[in-house]
């Protein structure tokens, strides 16, 4: 392998190094990272037409609304110029998705991603998406760039569904951090084979999931079309933007305060404990662009 790096034959060994990793776990040129240093940057852009009437996304109106998020993001000209910023021609990237039936990341996401990145020069078979099988995918064993893109919903261990916690999967025993509501899931983030390496962080808020129980808890009557992506540098930040809409859903929709079960304490302790990003709102630059109706924030 080059480039630091792993696969899941040289988990155990790198996993040793974890603890003299530092307090930022992603990557950002110089800079964007300026940008980052007072305040993390989140861009919040929805889109009234951009499902279909069985909430299926329109390709065309959802890469529109993803180019358009990623160029404020950068403060770039267009889309090309802010792949620029992110990605370099000699990056191995891995798109780490999500899978889950009922509601998986857009494939046209995966694709328009990777679609920038080849434009940019980046080969195609040094480009990989996973989502289960990342420490089994030859493609991930020497990732230098990951693009974390999933979408927002309810889950039974954690209290939400989020960006941080789309990375368990580079572990091999996931259930290991379901405990105390998964408060730790951002320890992934400083593993070896993870630390430094995410560009682009997208949460996909089109029909979020808002309530459930149960551990593969799905009701489409607990889903709505909120039409959304969340982008962002800081996962924390963008996990804590799309926490508080999933609250606010949640106060609308049963006319009183009802807290997620279990809380998602994962993301505040992603701030606090583990220095992963910024979840208090005085710390987060929200920027939103097209729809306005029904934002809830």
């Amino acid at each position: 392998m080059n480039d630091g790096g792993i696969g899941r034959r040289d988990f155990l060994k790198a996993s040793g190094a974890a603890a003299v990793i530092g307090a930022m776990h992603f990557s950002l040129p110089e800079g964007l990272q300026a940008m980052q240093q007072k305040k993390s940057r989140v861009v919040l852009i929805r889109d009234e037409q951009v499902l279909d009437k069985l909430n299926k996304p329109k390709t065309s109106v959802l890469t529109r609304m993803f180019d358009e998020a990623v160029t404020k993001l950068c403060d770039a000209q267009n889309a090309e110029a802010a792949w620029q910023h992110m990605i370099k021609p000699s990056d191995r990237v891995g798109i780490k998705t999500n899978v889950w039936r009922y509601l998986r990341t857009p494939r046209a996401l995966e694709q328009h991603a990777a679609r920038h990145m080849m434009e940019l020069g980046v080969p195609e078979e040094h480009i990989a998406v996973d989502d289960r099988g990342v420490l089994d995918n030859e493609g991930f064993d020497n990732v230098t760039a990951l693009i974390n893109m999933r979408p927002m919903r309810t889950h039974h261990w954690s209290g939400l569904g989020t960006l941080i916690k789309n990375y368990i999967m580079f572990i091999p025993r996931p259930a290991e951090l379901h405990g105390d509501s998964c408060a730790d899931l951002a320890s992934v983030w400083k593993l070896p084979h993870v630390v430094g390496r995410t560009r682009l962080n997208v949460l996909v808020m089109l029909t979020p999931l808002f309530h459930g129980s149960g551990p593969h808890h799905y009701d489409p009557k607990y889903i709505w079309r909120y039409n959304g992506l969340l982008v962002g540098f800081d996962p924390v930040a963008v996990d804590a933007v799309g926490a508080r809409i999933i609250e606010a859903k949640r106060r609308a929709y049963f006319g009183e305060e009802r807290p997620i079960n279990p809380p998602p304490k994962h993301i505040q302790l992603a701030d606090t404990r583990h220095g992963l990003g910024h979840a208090d709102p005085s710390r987060i630059d929200l920027i939103r662009l097209g729809w306005k109706d029904g934002e809830l924030i």
